[in-house]
């Protein structure tokens, strides 16, 4: 559909009542109450009408003063991932939640139907939403365990209804901690590879799965060791011809991060961990987020340092985009990676609106 459709205010007042994509490089409106402008399908709540003004581009919504939504980021030249904005706000309400949400009371919250929003969550965090939310409650029974004076009342405070129910999903893996991870990559075979990339070297190992690894040295010696100490039990096997086409794919992500990635990944982290990681995937490119804004955006505004060391255990650089948060003053923060990598990155997406 041409953007000529949204050329007058009625239609264009029309297209933000409906969310509609189609409006979506037509143009952005500001709100005069907040000071902020969005995109037309952008999921804040709807302003009223007459504190509304329409601008034909985002830099014309600046001139006149207003600043940038941080949910929709109308001034990136990609919107953000909706997958993965869809997942984090789910992953919040899983998280605030007393009792365990349905699948179809979840869907509902990010507009899905249950069919679609299962394999949505299962693609973007590698489980379901019933594995994710056990694994909230045996974190929680974990926690409780340090107050309360004995299991029983931990496992109820956690709102397991029985203890039977906590001990039989207790001990069976649900996939954010399988065992072969627990004992360093035992029984598993992991192909690898070294390339050289504008940000140096680097290694990225994949399973059959996805990708599980990318990172940068100094040297093949360096990265080779690393692998090594991330899965001392896994057979390691360099050269697979059957990885080729995912190391080039994974290049060239590596090499226009402004672009999006659909790379497959194999991955394990914590509960939090997860849900620190798909937030920075809807991180639009071009676009940073602060450490604070990762906390809010998760439902966790207290857990500012959690989030930082999230990044900081990030397995798989780039791809999941953690160069994109900075300190609250601006300033780039750290970077496993070093510096002056993130620094590149920065400059190379903000490169994608000159």
């Amino acid at each position: 559909m041409s953007t000529d459709t949204f050329a007058d205010e009625a239609s264009r007042w029309q297209a933000v009542l409906e969310r509609d994509p189609r409006a979506a490089s037509g143009f952005v409106y500001a709100v005069v109450t907040t000071g902020v402008y969005c995109r037309p399908q952008c999921s804040s709540r709807r302003p009223k009408r007459d504190n509304v003004r329409f601008f034909d581009s985002w830099r014309l919504a600046e001139q006149a003063g207003f600043r940038p939504c941080r949910r929709c980021a109308p001034q990136a030249g990609k919107a953000p991932d909706k997958a993965a904005e869809a997942v984090v706000r789910a992953c919040a309400l899983l998280e605030r939640s007393d009792r365990e949400p349905s699948l179809k009371q979840l869907a509902a919250e990010v507009g899905l139907s249950p069919a679609h929003f299962q394999r949505l969550f299962r693609k973007t965090l590698g489980v379901t939403p019933k594995q994710y939310a056990m694994e909230l409650r045996l974190k929680r029974v974990r926690d409780s365990l340090r107050h309360e004076s004995n299991v029983a009342s931990a496992v109820y405070a956690a709102g397991f209804e029985s203890g039977s129910r906590f001990y039989e999903n207790a001990t069976k893996s649900l996939g954010m901690k399988p065992s072969e991870y627990r004992k360093g990559g035992a029984g598993m075979t992991i192909s690898f590879a070294m390339a050289e990339s504008h940000l140096g070297l680097v290694l990225i190992a994949a399973t059959d799965r996805g990708v599980c690894r990318i990172d940068f040295g100094d040297s093949p010696e360096t990265l080779l060791s690393r692998l090594t100490s991330a899965f001392p039990e896994a057979t390691l096997q360099a050269g697979d011809p059957a990885l080729e086409a995912r190391i080039a794919q994974a290049l060239a992500c590596l090499d226009a991060p402004q672009r999006p990635c659909a790379l497959p990944l194999d991955i394990r982290g914590t509960a939090f961990q997860r849900q620190v990681w798909t937030a920075l995937q809807s991180i639009p490119p071009g676009s940073k987020a602060t450490y604070t804004d990762i906390a809010r955006r998760i439902g966790r505004p207290e857990a500012v340092r959690a989030v930082a060391g999230a990044c900081a255990a990030n397995p798989v650089a780039v791809v999941i985009p953690c160069h994109r948060v900075v300190r609250s003053d601006g300033g780039l923060g750290g970077y496993r990676w070093g510096l002056e990598r993130k620094k590149a990155l920065l400059e190379r997406e903000a490169q994608q609106d000159e």
